[in-house]
């Protein structure tokens, strides 16, 4: 068996590699960890991706998440908007001015939230599947 070419990067597949698992790397995602080893960080700052895991150096950065996890995470609070104006007006009965802040300070923290875990998520399930920018 030949190695593999040393132009082969730490993380990249190769035909006799064993399959990814994609519920292992959708959860480091989660955890915001490297799909690859669960070790290095996926994120740096709110939402920035990291070129390469620090620990396996695995290509981090050519997973492109686009406008994915954006999309989820709206579709998810667009979902959760409506029971939480019922259950407000329901428990409160807050004037509409009110009822306006109340529900888009939570929604706005909610969908900050949601859209770091979803990105991390999103970008293993990338990994996993070796869908990557070639370009990069």
């Amino acid at each position: 068996m030949m190695p593999p070419p040393a132009s082969r990067t730490a993380g990249t597949p190769t035909p006799d590699s064993p399959p990814r698992d994609p519920r292992t790397a959708v959860l480091r995602g989660l955890a915001n960890r490297c799909p690859n080893c669960g070790e290095g960080q996926l994120l740096q700052g709110f939402l920035t991706v990291n070129a390469e895991c620090d620990h396996c150096q695995a290509p981090l950065g050519r997973y492109p998440a686009a406008d994915g996890p954006a999309f989820f995470t709206m579709t998810i609070m667009l979902l959760v908007l409506i029971p939480l104006l019922g259950i407000v007006w329901t428990v409160w009965r807050p004037e509409p001015l009110t009822l306006l802040a109340i529900t888009g300070i939570i929604m706005t923290l909610m969908t900050l939230a949601l859209l770091r875990l979803i990105k991390g998520a999103f970008i293993g399930y990338l990994w996993a599947n070796n869908e990557q920018d070639r370009g990069a």
